[in-house]
């Protein structure tokens, strides 16, 4: 065969063969030219660039079977980007009728000008695409591009007309948090960005990109609370722990001169510098399996080295920004790319929280607490215990408060807490609750005598544990062995050490106590006994959070912190092993109430557990939560299930 017979065959074989389906992430390495009008660096797109974008491009393309996704990301990540070459692939690999879609019509022709114009001149794969380059041609307006295969309509979220009568398969929005609330016909612009898609069931597409705006009304924050909730987990230099970079894990010097990260782990030191290796061995996590949609969160830690700003400049934005809530607010939204919340409508205050207290007798406690914890704060001259009672989703009910007298170097003070916390807890209906699981605090001076008593073993599931160096500690770490045996080897049989996240402890019961300002008595999530001491109320609220410092503080002059202390040792007894109780599900609490009533076996309640009964069961026992619990699931990231948008709600 001749070679020019030998060409066409083989030009011909090529014309025959199926398109090889590739990714999103694969075309853009391939084709994607960056243009010098909007990018710092010009030239051929590399995603290894920027490891976190590879994911939710390739959650676009034919071999996805994502429909939903929404990115809640920071400004200078590659939110366009993502954008840009999704619309390039599925213009050249996937066509079809395709709509993106802007805020305003300043937006959309902004955008046409610095992204969409330069990426068609740069890139020949696009250009190739469209069945007209001339600019006086119908086939190639500003807001409207004809190409093989499909047709592209660049549209503004400002007047409805310009969202309805275009059917298109792939949706592309861009500055979610910026659409108005309503348009002037009284529809909602998503809802009608929604229904562009209804006639392609099976194969459309919709991302959502943008920074989120204010928390309650931000349009990204609603949808990412559907999502399954990915975050980009990163593993430890040092001890492989894999986690989620925080704001709160970041550390600096008191004149903000020198930034560190801490590992929420094992406590070690993180250089910006690691995290560039780091990033690109990293992985995208769901929290949220059960999301409806495809969801992606990240922050301005993840900016990789020359793309953005170095920890050291961002931790001087957060400083500049503390005294000024226009620039807090842009801190929060546009760099931590979480809603902003005005501190002022989070502020709690003694007094108001000692309001809220109901007339009930501690004792007995009310028939929707289930399962109780304790947390002990130790001082030279005495102990301050705190039981609390916990309902289905961790609903609270601090049981007491209690301070013994008495140097914990001597036995006397020890008797009294075992006889404290070996009573029973009775429950109105006549159940009867014991102390499932409590954590001891083993600081101070008197750290031998609290790993003795730990050790003796007196208590149900007692822990020792320490407020954890790291911000973004979980609310209780792995424990650590600490006695030897006599070969001098780590003895199995000794005390474990846990380390307690505090400051994420604080976090979420400041949150919870702000949330339930406004609710019933019935709804709120930590429910009071008007029988508590009036100096609990103060000391549960009796520290602050100084954003500057990025740690919490003791008011000046206010009550002692002890209330406070010991009810997050409490919460994190809720998270011991053999308990578990943050990962409780509808049956698991079901079989626990069951249980209490001695009905093993029967049915459930129809009602609502948290409904004071005076009516008391036949046989009330006793609960042995070793049978009530489910099994210890492995050990994950977090180490705690669920997430409010922190990851420390239930």
């Amino acid at each position: 065969m001749s070679e020019p017979l030998r060409q066409m065959a083989a030009d011909l074989a090529r014309w025959l063969a199926p398109r090889k389906v590739t990714t999103v992430s694969d075309w853009s390495d391939e084709h994607i030219i960056l243009s010098s009008k909007g990018s710092a660096e010009p030239g051929q797109w590399r995603t290894s660039r920027n490891p976190p974008l590879r994911e939710p491009m390739n959650c676009v393309g034919a071999r996805s079977d994502v429909r939903d996704l929404v990115l809640m990301w920071p400004i200078q990540f590659g939110k366009t980007a993502v954008l840009c070459n999704a619309l390039a692939y599925t213009m050249c690999e996937n066509p079809g009728p395709i709509m993106v879609c802007l805020p305003s019509e300043v937006a959309r022709d902004k955008w046409v000008a610095q992204k969409l114009n330069p990426m068609i001149d740069e890139c020949p794969a696009v250009k190739r695409t469209l069945t007209s380059v001339a600019s006086r041609d119908a086939a190639n307006t500003r807001t409207f591009k004809d190409f093989e295969g499909g047709q592209l309509y660049i549209e503004h979220a400002g007047t409805p007309g310009r969202l309805k009568m275009t059917s298109v398969r792939t949706l592309l929005v861009d500055e979610l948090d910026e659409f108005a609330t309503s348009l002037s016909s009284g529809d909602d612009p998503v809802a009608m960005l929604d229904g562009r898609t209804s006639a392609f069931p099976a194969s459309f597409k919709r991302a959502y990109i943008s920074t989120p705006g204010i928390r309650g009304i931000s349009r990204t924050e609603q949808l990412w609370e559907k999502s399954d909730q990915r975050r980009y987990y990163v593993a430890c230099p040092d001890c492989a722990h894999e986690q989620p970079l925080e704001w709160t894990g970041l550390h600096w010097t008191p004149d903000g001169s020198q930034c560190w990260y801490v590992c929420r782990d094992c406590g070690v030191v993180i250089e910006e510098h690691q995290k560039t290796a780091m990033i690109a061995a990293g992985r995208w996590v769901a929290e949220n399996p059960t999301g409806r949609m495809r969801g992606y969160h990240i922050n301005c830690l993840y900016y990789q080295l020359g793309l953005g700003p170095r920890w050291i400049e961002l931790v001087q934005m957060w400083r500049d920004a503390q005294n000024d809530p226009a620039k807090l607010k842009t801190f929060i939204n546009d760099r931590l790319a979480e809603p902003w919340e005005d501190p002022s409508m989070r502020a709690v205050k003694h007094n108001l929280v000692a309001d809220r207290a109901e007339p009930l007798p501690l004792r007995p406690v009310p028939a929707w607490v289930l399962a109780v914890t304790v947390g002990i704060d130790t001082q030279d001259n005495r102990l301050a215990v705190q039981l609390v009672g916990w309902g289905r989703g961790l609903t609270c009910w601090p049981i007491d408060y209690i301070e013994l007298p008495g140097d914990p170097a001597l036995e006397d003070v020890w008797t009294a807490l075992t006889d404290l916390l070996n009573r029973p807890v009775d429950r109105i209906d006549g159940a009867i609750l014991r102390v499932d699981a409590g954590l001891i605090d083993i600081g101070g001076h008197r750290t031998e005598a609290v790993k003795a008593y730990v050790r003796r073993k007196l208590v149900r599931r007692l822990m020792a544990g320490f407020g954890a160096v790291a911000n973004n500690a979980a609310p209780l770490g792995k424990g650590k062995l600490v006695d030897v045996n006599w070969r001098g080897q780590m003895d199995k049989r000794g005390v474990h050490i846990h380390q307690v996240g505090t400051v994420a402890i604080k976090h979420l019961l400041y949150s919870w106590l702000s949330s339930d300002a406004d609710k019933d008595p019935g709804d709120r999530r930590i429910r009071f006994s008007d029988q508590l001491p009036p100096e609990y109320f103060g000391g549960l609220v009796s520290e602050t959070y100084n954003p500057a410092k990025n740690r919490f503080e003791k008011r000046r002059g206010g009550p002692r912190n002890e209330p406070l202390d010991t009810w997050g040792y409490a919460y994190a007894a809720t998270h011991h092993p053999e308990l578990r109780l943050h990962r409780y599900t509808k049956a698991d609490w079901d079989r626990r109430e069951a249980l209490l009533l001695g009905t093993v076996g029967a049915a459930p309640a129809a009602n609502d557990s948290r409904e004071t009964s005076t009516q008391s069961p036949p046989a009330p026992a006793a609960v042995d939560s070793r049978g009530t619990s489910p099994k210890p699931a492995r050990r994950s990231g977090w180490g705690i299930g669920g997430g409010n948008k922190r990851g420390w709600g239930e």
